[in-house]
């Protein structure tokens, strides 16, 4: 089987470790060992003229810096044609996170697991790992794996073998920065194993770790599907609460008002969310289809609860629904990512 494995590092102003990382990362490995500067400037270009005399190494340059995900993805498509028996390719941080020993393991995973996405897992001890990085990595396991479906211990680690089938759908995945490699996971989960491999942290200290990361800025582009999601729901529940409660108010009887306000909501919900969304192209038809099916199920279960719980309660109808609402949204953001625009369904 071929084991041709491009090492892929993405940079952007190189830190105090880097010259030492690529240099032994070239001592131990006979892979090609392609480093990306990322728009460092000319300040940095010494640096990288030492790293690109070093055995197998090869350095692309960005004029200016372009981020993280635009880096990988002009990376993908150079190994793609200047390596057409590569099986695949593995991605490293440049920060000296990642112990030499467990790069190339990754690399030794992705040979015998050719057709799966090799995730090198960092264990979060509290004493050892900054906090952005720990409170951001816990966030967003739980949302993947409460959202998403996806149950993995490191959603944001930055060493990945990646297979050469999923580097071809990887170059016209979404993002520039670092929501990109979200979004590579997310892709990857439709049709890929994922395999976790656990592996040492390295950090200097936690309050002089340099990172590029803006824990702001760069969430805000991690989690946009979800928050996408958020402002299309909160759009269809004006909608449909708008109806539902001219209807009550009306005298209309409780399911026909429900009924009334799901169908007005529907079509507006429906549209956003595969268009801009999920962003699928998929069948229309069959996903209209198992959309009403979900508006039907949740109609049904809301309807119900609310009316148990008015009975109960005895509190007012409009605070109630919110309250029933608010519960289904996790679970309607679960059917429709993993069922009704996701691949599982097609």
């Amino acid at each position: 089987m071929n084991t041709i494995t491009p090492i892929v590092i993405p940079v952007y102003e190189p830190g105090e470790n880097f010259q030492t990382m690529i240099r032994i990362l070239s001592e131990q490995t006979s892979q090609k060992i392609i480093v990306v500067d990322d728009g460092s400037g000319k300040k940095y270009e010494k640096i990288f003229n030492e790293v690109r005399q070093l055995k197998n190494v090869i350095v692309l340059v960005h004029v200016e810096n372009l981020g993280k995900g635009r880096s990988l993805k002009d990376t993908f498509n150079y190994i793609l044609y200047k390596f057409p028996d590569a099986m695949g390719v593995v991605t490293a941080d440049s920060d000296g996170q990642h112990m030499i020993r467990d790069i190339i393991n990754c690399k030794d995973n992705l040979v015998r697991n050719y057709n799966c996405l090799i995730l090198g897992c960092r264990k979060f001890d509290r004493n050892k790992v900054p906090w952005k990085s720990r409170v951001g990595n816990d966030l967003t396991r739980r949302l993947f794996k409460y959202l998403c479906g996806i149950k993995i211990s490191d959603t944001q680690t930055g060493l990945r073998g990646i297979p050469r089938s999923l580097m071809h759908e990887c170059l016209t995945i979404k993002g520039e920065r670092f929501d990109y490699e979200t979004n590579v996971l997310l892709k990857a989960n439709e049709n890929y194993d994922l395999i976790e491999i656990p592996i040492e942290t390295i950090y200097d200290s936690r309050q002089a770790h340099k990172t590029h990361f803006d824990p702001f800025r760069d969430s805000l582009m991690i989690y946009q599907s979800i928050f996408s999601y958020t402002l299309s729901s909160f759009l269809a529940v004006l909608v449909d609460f708008t109806i539902f409660s001219l209807s009550t108010k009306s005298g209309i009887n409780l399911w026909i008002a429900m009924a009334l306000g799901r169908l007005g909501s529907t079509t507006i919900n429906f549209s956003i969310n595969r268009k801009a969304v999920f962003k699928t192209e998929g069948d229309i038809l069959m996903q209209l289809l198992r959309y009403l099916l979900l508006v039907l199920v949740s109609g049904v279960v809301s309807a119900m609860m609310i009316s148990v719980l008015s009975r109960i309660l005895s509190g007012r109808i409009i605070i109630l629904k919110a309250v029933v609402e608010g519960i289904l949204f996790f679970f309607n953001y679960y059917v429709q990512h993993n069922y009704v625009f996701g691949n599982r369904c097609r």
